[in-house]
């Protein structure tokens, strides 16, 4: 018997909370990482000398640098997107006149995934631009960019922001989450259902029984598949919250172009190889804690 809608929908958002908290704690350091060589790829020859010099300038303390905003990212990001993701579904079945409660194809999910998108966007864009900012700020004190001896703690990122751009300064960078969230989630999740579906065929078994670790790599590996396809959409997105720090920051396409043509494409690739190696633990755990979660509540409902 299927939960009433209102408990079904609680029952998403907290597995998908219960999934953020755990891509967050696995995967931090990778990130920063990440968000460094994206926005000063110039300052670091590769992924070994940014993680290097980042731990000699800072510490393993400051690898978790942006942990707090980070955290309220992605408990935001996949509690809207996993509750949206199961109101999508009934609205694809609704579109394509499907009786309640019968299984999508994988590809149906991708887009159930991909439209789900457009609603966490709105939740992670401002959190995940204070992160960006907090990871960056070292980089930005180093090139002259910001004044040195700026306190730096979420508070007083959230302050500059209020202080100079007002409300709407949060969402700086929002065309640019949602050109990269549309197309990948609908890998992310299209990959992660293909994934558990040619386990399940191989095991002769059905895709909830499959076992942890086959679980993880589909979450992983729809990880992977989402972030080569945007990587450089995320550069992009990312540059523009924290350039944004200095001043007024031109939009996607102007920022997008000003890369290209000033650095090169390849810049828009730089601190792929954190994410990458970040991506399958993160998203796996991601994966692991939301499924595990939601068959734990689901199972004490009695649905």
């Amino acid at each position: 018997m299927a939960p009433h809608p209102v408990m079904q929908a609680i029952i998403d958002f907290s597995a998908g909370a219960a999934g953020g908290t755990a891509c967050v704690l696995s995967g931090q350091p990778f990130d920063t990482i990440k968000v460094k060589m994206q926005t000063f790829p110039s300052m670091y020859r590769g992924f070994i000398h940014c993680f290097i010099s980042s731990f000699k300038q800072v510490g393993l303390r400051g690898l978790y640098k942006g942990t707090t905003p980070a955290l309220l990212a992605n408990i935001s990001e996949n509690a809207v997107l996993f509750l949206s993701y199961g109101l999508c579904q009934d609205t694809v079945r609704l579109l394509l006149r499907m009786d309640k409660g019968a299984e999508l194809s994988d590809v149906q999910k991708a887009s159930a995934g991909s439209l789900a998108s457009i609603f966490s966007s709105m939740a992670i864009c401002p959190t995940e631009l204070v992160k960006c900012r907090l990871q960056a700020m070292h980089e930005m004190e180093e090139t002259g960019k910001v004044a040195k001896g700026q306190r730096s703690t979420v508070w007083s990122v959230v302050k500059t922001v209020l202080r100079t751009n007002g409300p709407l300064g949060f969402y700086q960078g929002l065309t640019s989450t949602i050109v990269r969230e549309i197309p990948g989630y609908f890998c992310f999740f299209g990959a992660y259902e293909v994934c558990r579906t040619t386990f399940a065929h191989h095991m002769g078994t059905d895709k909830d029984s499959i076992g942890i670790l086959p679980l993880m790599f589909s979450g992983g590996f729809g990880g992977a598949c989402l972030w080569l396809v945007v990587y450089p959409i995320d550069c992009v997105k990312s540059r523009i919250q924290v350039y944004s720090l200095a001043g007024r920051q031109e939009g996607f396409m102007k920022t997008f172009m000003g890369i290209i043509r000033t650095e090169g494409f390849t810049a828009l690739y730089s601190g792929l190889t954190p994410t990458m190696i970040r991506t399958f633990p993160a998203n796996g755990a991601l994966f692991l804690a939301y499924e595990f979660s939601r068959k734990f509540m689901m199972d004490t409902v009695g649905a």
